[in-house]
């Protein structure tokens, strides 16, 4: 910034600009909190509900997903949503509807009041994601738009710490409780276990609740962006918005630019349309290649697996060797290695530009991802087939059985000088199938049970309808009435030692530290700079909406798929996307620091008419 403009930087309500840009990072934070709650609530959740709901792995995924399929149903109408009410009034009731699904999971009873209130924790996060970056977009100085997206992914990012450090403290809380009750009868010990992991992931929600209240008192009290009043008509309006934040002559200034870019919009789209006078839609060829460009750099910012990872992270560093809080502690110092990268990414997002950082990270990504995989495919090539012991206990289709030393010995179980050892066994009645997970180390000891009555779910509404249509996307529990449990997979391995979690944790360290650094920041630069105006609220709603869509799928069948095929299958996956993201970054994305997004706009026109 020059002298000349920074000596009148005085006579610029600098408080209003920091109000708006901490309101607009508690959107932020609450949004971080949407992804990463779960990661700590997660292993209690499966502990307890799985016994008390009779909950499938498929289920588990579905409450994990949840979230993300809400942000897919609100991004399909936040574009317009924001459009209609105005951005400040769509994030008010973001933060309304975060606010409410806290009490409806935290006093959930079953499947479906928890199930509905992920629902709609994402749909709240789906309006965030739309609505606050592109109120930053609209509302701040372009010589401060990098920083300003960066701040919202930073104050993301410590929602991700906060909901990290949540579960540490409920971890450390249930290991005590655990530790108390050794000395207890089994069926007593097993009580107070199950009592204490079930208070611990209610807790976890209950302490979300305080920033939600925050997010939408804020939200109440903005300004509204100067270009949605602009293209309201209300010009005296938009100038008044953009006094809070700008001097005065910086202000008039960029008033003309906007009023005189939506004159030339309106023109070019009177020039071209029909006689009935339509405007262009959002498909036209002016704006197909900015359209399909961010929604490329979304997609694949999901495809890399990074909601599914930092959701499941406990358990995968579990699976890796970490045990108990250990894996929480870790997860815990991810979020901060999370937020550090970020606060580097505030610094260089204006100096380096967009197209640098995404090609640092998205590289960084095919690094960690690739390591991680190698490790875990050399663990899991040590697992046991156990399958047909497991099948001689089947008794009239049910099984049971605890993973206790007579059972590990009639599995087989090699002598391992004390290590813990691990039972998954994946399978089926009919179309209906499920995974289930038991640990020798587990203090409580729970019982592996099989059964139809608790694997083959009621019809529903949905699935009645559909079949109806004769498309048939959910399983028909008639298929399953007189179908024999069946046994897909069974393997016993021993738990991997702890330097083997650590060095997968040191892999998932490097992948979030160069996601923070590139996709993490710019992928909502790329959301709110790429599209131009005319079609910026309902291009950010339809690219965020391929971005959640991509991300749901990952997460709705990461349990069953690492189950089927291991976690190595999941990490090389998302290697091979990152790879892609690298290319896209380098030979597809242009350079936007620094530039308004009138100018963005020009570029894209001129490349079109060349």
């Amino acid at each position: 910034m020059s002298s000349m403009t920074a000596s009148t930087q005085p006579h610029v309500p600098a408080r209003a600009k920091r109000f708006m840009l901490f309101i607009a990072g508690m959107g932020g934070l609450l949004y971080g909190i949407d992804v990463g709650i779960i990661a700590g609530a997660l292993p209690y959740l499966e502990s307890t509900a799985s016994l008390a709901w009779k909950l499938s792995a498929q289920q588990l995924s579905f409450i994990v997903a949840a979230v993300l399929l809400g942000s897919v149903l609100s991004s399909l109408f936040a574009g317009a949503l924001a459009d209609l009410i105005g951005r400040r009034w769509a994030m008010a009731l973001s933060g309304v509807l975060f606010t409410l699904s806290i009490p409806l999971i935290a006093l959930a009873d079953g499947y479906t009041p928890l199930l509905l209130g992920r629902l709609l924790q994402g749909v709240s996060g789906g309006l965030i994601g739309v609505v606050v970056p592109l109120y930053l977009a609209e509302c701040l100085h372009a010589s401060q738009r990098g920083r300003g997206a960066a701040l919202f992914q930073l104050l993301l990012t410590i929602g991700l710490v906060a909901a990290a450090v949540i579960g540490l403290a409920q971890a450390h809380a249930v290991d005590g409780v655990t530790a108390a009750a050794q000395a207890l009868p089994e069926a007593e010990r097993a009580a107070t276990v199950f009592a204490a992991k079930d208070h611990a992931w209610r807790s976890i929600f209950w302490m979300c609740l305080t920033p939600g209240l925050v997010f939408t008192a804020g939200a109440l009290l903005l300004a509204e962006s100067p270009r949605w009043l602009a293209r309201r008509g209300r010009a005296e309006a938009a100038l008044a918005s953009l006094l809070r934040t700008r001097p005065a002559d910086e202000a008039q200034a960029e008033l003309q630019d906007i009023l005189q870019a939506q004159s030339a919009t309106a023109a070019d789209s009177n020039a071209s349309a029909a006689p009935s006078g339509a405007s262009d839609p959002l498909l036209s060829r002016r704006y197909m290649l900015p359209f399909l460009l961010a929604c490329l750099v979304l997609a694949l910012t999901q495809a890399t697996g990074i909601n599914s990872i930092l959701a499941y992270v406990v358990n995968i560093l579990n699976q890796a060797g970490l045990p108990g809080a250990t894996a929480n502690m870790a997860d815990v110092g991810l979020k901060v290695v999370n937020a550090v990268m970020t606060m580097v990414a505030v610094v260089l997002v204006d100096r380096k530009g967009r197209k640098f950082l995404l090609m640092l990270g998205s590289g960084g990504i095919v690094l960690a991802l690739l390591a991680a995989g190698l490790l875990f495919r050399s663990a899991e090539a040590d697992q046991r087939d156990v399958r047909p012991a497991v099948e001689a206990r089947i008794q009239s289709n049910t099984l049971a059985l605890r993973l206790d030393s007579a059972t590990l010995h009639a599995l087989g179980a090699a002598e391992t000088g004390g290590a813990a050892q691990q039972l998954v066994v994946a399978y089926a009645y009919g179309p209906f199938t499920n995974v289930q997970t038991r640990r020798s180390d587990d203090a409580a000891l729970p019982e592996l049970r099989m059964s139809r009555e608790d694997t083959v779910q009621p019809d529903s509404v949905i699935g009645a309808f559909f079949r109806r249509l004769h498309l048939n996307p959910f399983a028909d529990p008639a298929d399953a009435v007189n179908a024999p449990l069946r046994i897909e997979k069974a393997y016993l391995a021993q738990v991997p030692p702890a330097a083997h979690g650590w060095q997968v944790a040191l892999a998932i360290f490097l992948f979030v530290a160069s996601f923070a650094v590139g996709p993490g920041v710019c992928v909502w630069l790329a959301l709110s700079e790429l599209m131009p105006t005319r079609i910026r609220s309902n291009g950010m709603s339809i690219a965020l909406l391929i971005n959640q869509f991509v991300s749901t799928v990952i997460a709705a069948v990461f349990l069953p798929t690492v189950a089927q095929h291991g976690y190595a299958t999941m990490f090389f996956y998302g290697a091979g996307c990152a790879v892609l993201y690298f290319l896209t970054a380098a030979f597809l994305l242009p350079e936007t620091k620094g530039k308004t997004l009138e100018a963005i706009e020009a570029h894209f026109d001129r490349r079109r008419a060349a």
